[in-house]
């Protein structure tokens, strides 16, 4: 459960620096933006590296949360592997 909270919680701040693109004047070392930025901007920055701004708009973020989203469902969605271990661990016989 924790990690799932834990991915979602990072997937919607990418959901965040998704909106924040549409606002170029923020500025993230600044204030309460820093709390977006400092989780997102270490991976980020290597995707940014790896993948050249399309028409000008960097779509990393996008990337990142349709990536992370994808490890959430495959580890702790209702079929995902975490899930299915817990299941089949509580009706093992004790």
């Amino acid at each position: 459960m924790g990690l799932g909270l834990l991915l979602s919680a990072w997937t919607l701040l990418f959901l965040f620096r998704i909106v924040l693109t549409w606002y170029p004047q923020v500025d993230l070392s600044q204030g309460v933006w820093k709390l977006v930025a400092i989780p997102t901007e270490p991976v980020l920055g290597v995707s940014r590296k790896l993948i050249a701004p399309i028409g000008g708009v960097d779509v990393t973020p996008v990337i990142w949360v349709g990536l992370v989203s994808l490890i959430r469902e495959l580890l702790v969605g209702q079929q995902g592997l975490l899930t299915q271990m817990v299941m089949r661990l509580s009706v093992l016989p004790a």
